[in-house]
């Protein structure tokens, strides 16, 4: 009998015969994917500009329009994947653009507009950490959250480990200036300080803590004394408008490079993957489980730079301090075109009385602050993928520059919150180990959107996103978006915010930014009032859609609002149905968050949300 071919068993050692059985066990889950370690980094208030290789990409030079820029770190990282400098936020303010990144729904589909949400309403979806827990990742988040969703159980609720940046360092004696404490009110929905305290917390573990703002009645001696003493020492350049009064906008940080606030956020993370598999001690004494290495692993950094207060330590603002700058223009008659909503915008966060020299520090601070995050990021990603080589493991790292952008002065202010270019416009970087994926030194120029990271994270750990149970997502797959660009192309973005002065939408392609009212009310939403009069922006009198065009192939920089310019009043109301139909119309839901389950959807222009823009051509003026 010819036996080639047939194994013998009797001539195999027992352990070679159990490596076998284990081989043939294994087998159908080696032929699937490796589910890759994520890390996703957020940015706060950051904008794209900051960043070298952003502006090469962009202008072809490594510096901003303002001037002098230094990001080595997040260079090397894009160098790495690939850059899309066409990145908007979904809403230009930190809790409801994370809100939105994190669950991956625009703002009108959640019916998350302003600070607070939870997820006992029957139309709140999971957020994306929620799902890649169940689907076998640990997860765990570090510094800021800020997304305002309320869950049940807590922290617990959407990461198995947190590290808070306020809770867990600024409160346990880690970080430098920090608003300490204070009341709040909304009346009408807007916000309004009663008052704010502040604490400096020194090298050597000391601290003072003093009163900063005050609605009524004089500011305590002793704490304007000791105000003073903290702004002399530590050069702080103050917001002097009402409600951001008192915000840092620049100075020096009290503490050393590595023991800033983020220093610490970074030091956190480090501790958790260098401490894999065992228990260990957070900085502020709790006890803590390090990373879980037979679990892919999703990690999310929530920096706090380079948000209010801006304190670059001194080893980078000493690099800034002598650069010079070009300081945004603005004069009354670019303020006089605007709708009376963004004048209300303006009027809450104007610098037009800062000198040209306090300009200059807010400029030079803000960007020496985004120099020092630089390296907290190239700290940040080197441990991550030492991590990942040391456990053999694939990675996906996601880096969200800003959770929204920041004026310098444009527009008159120094501020988030508006329609423009630097509130909502920025960037991103996608590197993974699977350079198919996303190609090494690429860069993209198509419009993306912040609803896209929540997809991307949960397609790349294999979860089929086109499954009728992911339908709730806005986003695309970035991956997609480079793999088929005509299939997966986007002519717009869209956003809203409902802070400062009220609901108000945005849409921007390539050629025009255009924004509008959304609704006549700036208070929160009640049960007796969710979608009520939902066509009112659509059907109101056309001044008191309080419009903005802006061109942007003959003014970039969005100086000049045309909405109700002759050549362009047809095109503008073109936009103001187009948009309207999409947020008030095609799933937009309005929510009382008071209550567990107190909502209601708008459907009469369904499908509306269809990327396309086929602006008719006789509306687009010709440029001459």
């Amino acid at each position: 009998m010819n036996t080639s071919g047939y194994i013998k068993f009797i001539t195999i050692p027992k352990i070679t015969w159990l490596s076998a059985v284990l081989l043939l066990t294994c087998l159908p889950g080696q032929l699937k994917a490796q589910k890759p370690n994520i890390l996703w980094i957020i940015t706060d208030d950051h904008r794209a500009d900051a960043l070298e290789c952003y502006n090469r990409a962009t202008t072809g030079k490594s510096e901003s329009y303002l001037g002098y820029v230094s990001s080595p770190h997040t260079d090397q990282l894009a160098s790495e994947g690939t850059l899309f400098t066409n990145a908007f936020c979904n809403s230009p303010m930190c809790t409801p653009s994370r809100a939105s990144m994190q669950s991956g729904r625009y703002p009108f589909r959640s019916g998350h507009y302003k600070f607070k949400s939870h997820q006992k309403a029957d139309h709140v979806r999971p957020t994306v950490s929620q799902t890649l827990r169940e689907n076998g990742y640990g997860t765990a988040v570090f510094g800021k959250t800020g997304w305002g969703i309320k869950g049940e159980g807590g922290d617990k609720a959407f990461y198995d480990h947190t590290i808070q940046f306020g809770r867990d360092l600024l409160r346990q004696g880690f970080g430098g200036i920090y608003t300490s404490g204070g009341k709040y009110e909304f009346p009408d929905g807007i916000f309004e300080v009663v008052y704010s305290d502040e604490t400096v917390i020194y090298p050597n573990g000391e601290s003072v803590s003093y009163r900063k703002q005050q609605r009524d009645g004089e500011i305590p001696e002793k704490d304007q004394l000791l105000k003073a003493k903290v702004e002399k020492e530590f050069d702080i350049l103050r917001a002097y408008t009402r409600p951001n009064q008192g915000l840092i906008l620049g100075g020096v940080n009290p503490q050393t490079t590595n023991k800033t606030l983020d220093g610490r956020v970074v030091e956190e993370f480090k501790n958790y993957l260098s401490n894999q598999d065992r228990g260990f001690k957070t900085l502020a004494g709790k006890k803590a489980q390090g990373a879980n290495s037979n679990k892919p692993l999703m990690v999310n950094i929530g920096f706090t730079w380079p948000h209010t207060p801006v304190l670059p330590p001194k080893e980078f603002r000493d690099k800034f301090k002598k650069k010079k700058y070009h300081i945004p223009e603005f004069s009354t008659k670019q303020l006089s075109n605007f709708p009376p909503q963004l004048v209300t915008l303006y009027n809450e966060c104007k610098a037009d009385q800062l000198t040209d020299q306090e300009k200059l520090q807010a400029i030079r601070d803000y960007y020496a602050f985004c120099a020092y995050g630089d390296a907290l990021i190239g700290q940040s990603v080197d441990a991550f993928k030492d991590y990942c080589k040391k456990n053999k493991q694939e990675y996906l790292i996601i880096f969200t520059v800003g959770d929204h952008g920041w004026h310098l002065g444009e527009q008159g202010i120094m501020a988030k919150f508006g329609p423009w270019k630097q509130s909502i416009h920025d960037a991103a970087i996608v590197v993974s180990s699977d350079k198919k994926l996303f190609p090494a030194g690429n860069v993209n120029h198509d419009i993306i959107e912040f609803v896209d990271f929540s997809p991307t994270m949960l397609a790349a750990a294999g979860i089929n996103i086109k499954h009728q149970e992911y339908n709730y997502l806005d986003g695309y797959d970035l991956a997609k978006v480079l793999e088929n660009p005509e299939k997966n192309k986007r002519e717009y973005a869209i956003g809203e915010v409902n802070v400062v002065c009220g609901h108000r939408a945005y849409m921007r392609s390539e050629n025009f930014a255009f924004s509008m009212r959304t609704r006549d009310r700036w208070d929160f939403a009640s049960a007796d009032n969710v979608n009520k009069d939902i066509q009112w922006a659509l059907t109101c009198d056309r001044p008191k859609a309080d419009m903005a065009l802006y061109d942007l192939r003959v003014d970039p920089l969005e100086k000049v609002n045309l909405a109700n310019h002759k050549d362009y009043i047809v095109l503008a109301d073109w936009f103001r149905k187009k948009l309207g139909n999409i947020v008030l119309g095609d799933g937009r839901v309005e929510v009382d968050w008071a209550k567990p389950n107190s909502y209601a959807v708008s459907n009469f222009a369904g499908g509306a949300d269809d990327k396309r823009l086929d602006i008719p051509e006789e509306l687009v003026p010709v440029i001459q």
